[in-house]
């Protein structure tokens, strides 16, 4: 008897189809100029906020919390142009409908362009090391603050990336997917300042803090773990990589 796999079979096969579709977007990606143009920015962003705006040679402190507070304002712009192209350039050149056609399940789609562009943002991250490296001579920092906050720093960004994907997958353009993702980025980044600016009603500024990806990030900052900050950015990044599976589906049978 001949066993047929289907494009919705086992975990390994998923893996390794999600895998194949992730080399090939990664490919692309680094053929891309907007790749190197979001790193460079990206890194003079940081660099400059932590140097120029947070005057970090002036306080005498040895914690790069300045340098990370940066990353959530980078990343709104960062991530649209990382993740602007993924569906919508697909949609608009009707290369979408290839996609779908072949043999691989919504999820094998999501995920190969999901693990694609966390690939690229984990590059730019990297990136940004030889910083912290060059400063370990002004005084005494701890390792493992650091590598704390690059952590948090990497789920910051799977949650946003996984948002950027899903807005991109709803527009026509790559300028829609773009201003549509950094608005959106915008609001859940800094949304956790009106708590800061107004004198809300404690139901309300924990209702708006919990949305807020900056506000669950400040832990990380801090060189702390706390499980509810770890367990949202893995549940609002499942949640939007389902979503976009479901926008997916709708289009493939719609």
């Amino acid at each position: 008897m001949k066993v047929v796999s289907k494009p919705g079979g086992g975990g390994s096969a998923r893996s390794s189809r999600a895998a194949a579709l992730a080399r090939k977007e990664l490919h692309s990606y680094l053929n891309a100029p907007a790749f190197y143009g979001a790193a460079v920015f990206f890194l003079l962003f940081c660099s400059i906020w932590l140097f120029y705006f947070q005057r970090y040679f002036a306080m005498d402190a040895a914690t790069l919390r300045p340098y990370f507070a940066a990353f959530p304002l980078a990343f709104i712009l960062v991530i649209p142009v990382i993740t602007m192209k993924s569906w919508a350039e697909e949609r608009k050149t009707g290369s979408v409908e290839l996609l779908l056609t072949m043999p691989f399940s919504e999820w094998d789609l999501v995920l190969g362009k999901f693990f694609a562009a966390l690939a690229v943002l984990a590059m730019m991250l990297a990136l940004t090391v030889p910083l912290p490296l060059s400063l370990r001579a002004l005084g005494d920092f701890d390792g493992g603050v650091i590598l704390c906050e690059y952590a948090g720093a990497l789920l910051l960004g799977a949650s946003a990336v996984s948002l950027g994907l899903l807005l991109s997958s709803l527009s026509k353009n790559q300028a829609g997917s773009f201003l549509g993702s950094a608005a959106a980025l915008m609001a859940v980044m800094l949304i956790n300042q009106l708590t800061f600016s107004f004198n809300l009603p404690q139901w309300l500024t924990g209702g708006i803090n919990f949305i807020s990806l900056a506000f669950h990030f400040e832990s990380f900052s801090k060189g702390l773990i706390d499980s509810r900050d770890l367990a949202f950015f893995i549940l609002s990044t499942v949640l939007f990589l389902y979503l976009n599976t479901r926008v997916i589906l709708m289009r493939r049978w719609g």
